[in-house]
């Protein structure tokens, strides 16, 4: 198993760990990253690892079988040993631009309180599609109010609850197409905004903000046709 130092602090940028197993493809797997793994629509984080004199730069990071973590080097090349202590540091600003943007689409999802179908994140933009049937009447509108809800200067912050609880409450869960992981009893929580001011709380497995003011004002892009009932929405930060 690899802890997953990211779920803990999303801040982090470098931290020690030890070596637990080179995958058959040539993988690393540490018994605990500071690298997110691919999933929810977020991509994997890169960076570069170092041991001994040796560094090694990570292209991107997966999840692996048995709950770890597989960090992926960027070419070819000598790899650490099993037990061997390494210093994981990552590309922050390629992170943390993933962070904007996995917030910003949070609160997209308020503005436009539909179904999500799916989306996708990258260190510019991001997207989000929805249950829609027609296109918003008024794209300038939504980017106005979603810019609006950003300017409030809302903490991001974490919890758990038990899969009953999540159970108890449908409606938290905002996605179609991916359901929260089960299985571990609990399900992690983002809540943007405190108290009766909450402006959104759904499951999430991924890295976010502190505070909202650090996503910046962002803009609405094209809104594209996909399938009968679903609408695609693009959301660049600027």
């Amino acid at each position: 198993m690899t802890h997953p130092l990211f779920r803990d602090d999303a801040y982090l940028r470098s931290a020690p760990a030890r070596v637990l197993e080179i995958t058959e493809e040539g993988g690393i797997v540490l018994d605990s990253t500071i690298f997110y793994p691919t999933s929810g629509g977020q991509p994997g984080d890169s960076g570069v690892l170092s041991w001994q004199g040796a560094s090694l730069e990570i292209a991107t990071s997966v999840k692996g079988s048995g709950n770890t973590i597989v960090l992926l080097p960027a070419e070819p090349a000598p790899l650490p040993g099993v037990g061997q202590q390494v210093q994981q540091k990552l590309n922050w600003d390629r992170r943390h631009r993933h962070m904007r943007v996995h917030t910003a689409l949070h609160l997209l999802s308020v503005v436009i309180p539909l179904p999500v179908t799916g989306g996708s994140i990258a260190a510019d933009k991001g997207r989000l599609d929805f249950d829609m049937a027609e296109a918003p009447e008024d794209k300038d509108a939504l980017q106005e109010a979603l810019n609006q809800l950003i300017g409030c200067n809302m903490h991001v912050t974490t919890e758990w609850i038990s899969d009953a609880e999540l159970d108890a409450q449908p409606d938290l869960v905002k996605t179609m197409s991916v359901q929260p992981p089960r299985g571990s009893g609990q399900v992690r929580l983002v809540r943007i905004g405190l108290g009766d001011e909450t402006a959104d709380l759904q499951p999430c497995g991924g890295t976010h903000v502190a505070n909202t003011s650090e996503i910046g004002r962002v803009r609405l892009g094209k809104i594209e046709k996909k399938g009968r009932q679903n609408r695609r929405v693009y959301l660049h930060l600027e």
